[in-house]
């Protein structure tokens, strides 16, 4: 058995290497993954060359505690089952399933401690939900929602779905959803929402009775889309000491927004989201833990696996890279598939 691990070579180039297979330490496991998510939102600017200059890859994360540069390896959503121990590891551990932060590979070691169990009554595919989940569910604790709330969230990727499919357990006056592409808004509507909107609709920041310049009704709005230019949208729809919550990371696109006519006046509020921490505020009661079997909780109640849009083997990993950035309508979650050697 060898090591086959993905490896972004410069801005859209990706390969396959090829080496002996790693031997646990004694206080390591050795995990064979069966699969791995591709992150649409941060891993797609590793893969198009838009990370921010200065800026690790993430220091929260042990395997991905690196400055940037190429050639890279990069992922955190695996799941795989555990297949050798070292030798002051529990035997309990062995072929136990289990969800990691690691970046694509089909063989990889790590401590027990930085591994997640599988519970029992969740699917391999449901478990690779695990790291969007908790991003939702913290963007949900960011943005508080109140009974009655006018909710609008731009972008409807996997982030945005996830925490649209929350907020529809809200009681919320109206939760409207906005995203570019057809088959997002369709499942986006199939959740419940109130209305999906296309962004390039010239009517639809008064549909949603916002005025340029001047602001809207909405009382929260979530930036998920990933394009700056949602950001300039969302303060025409919030109203006076409306949040707007940005759980987008632009990387090095810039944001240019209209901050001279109604966002002083109005009061509003943009509060950055990111999952790597949670909100001081909150640090008496909420801890990570907490947030991650809440995650887990969610996962079992909501089945995401359903957005699984397309699987690919590793091999065809250069493959599935291309689909989400020329053809990104057609996706919503993509997979590889390290036991296949087919796609679909």
């Amino acid at each position: 058995m060898r090591q086959k691990r993905l490896e972004f070579i410069e801005p859209g180039v990706v390969h396959i290497t090829d080496s002996p297979a790693p031997r646990p330490g004694a206080d390591q496991v050795l995990v064979q993954t069966d699969y791995s998510a591709i992150s649409p939102g941060t891993e797609m600017l590793v893969y198009r060359g838009q990370w921010p200059p200065g800026v690790r890859l993430d220091s929260s994360i042990k395997a991905l505690a690196e400055d940037f540069s190429y050639p890279l390896s990069y992922g955190y959503s695996t799941v795989g089952r555990v297949i050798a121990l070292g030798e002051a590891v529990s035997d309990e551990w062995l072929d136990r399933r289990v969800f990691a932060f690691q970046p694509h590979q089909n063989l990889f070691c790590a401590e027990p401690g930085t591994l997640q169990p599988i519970p029992d009554d969740l699917d391999d595919e449901t478990a690779l939900f695990l790291p969007s989940m908790e991003t939702a569910v913290n963007l949900l604790l960011d943005g508080r929602p109140l009974i009655g709330d006018r909710v609008i969230v731009f972008g409807q990727g996997i982030i945005g779905l996830l925490t649209a499919a929350l907020l529809t357990r809200f009681p919320l006056a109206t939760l409207v959803t906005i995203d570019a592409y057809p088959k997002r808004r369709d499942v986006s509507r199939g959740l419940g929402v109130d209305e999906s909107y296309d962004p390039d609709d010239p009517d639809v920041i008064s549909a949603l009775g916002g005025v340029e310049g001047q602001g809207g009704e909405a009382d929260l709005i979530f930036e998920l889309s990933g394009n700056p230019a949602a950001l300039s949208a969302a303060l025409s729809c919030i109203r006076f000491s409306g949040r707007v919550v940005i759980g987008s990371w632009y990387g090095n696109k810039k944001v240019d927004l209209d901050l001279g006519s109604f966002f002083h006046r109005g009061r509003v509020s943009l509060f950055s989201s990111q999952v790597s921490s949670l909100a001081p505020e909150l640090s008496g009661r909420w801890h990570k833990h907490r947030r991650l079997q809440l995650a887990w909780k969610m996962l079992r109640q909501l089945r995401p696996s359903g957005f699984i849009t397309h699987r690919f083997s590793l091999a065809e990993a250069a493959r599935a890279y291309e689909l989400i950035d020329r053809s990104p309508e057609q996706t919503i979650q993509v997979i590889l598939d390290h036991r296949s050697k087919a796609s679909s």
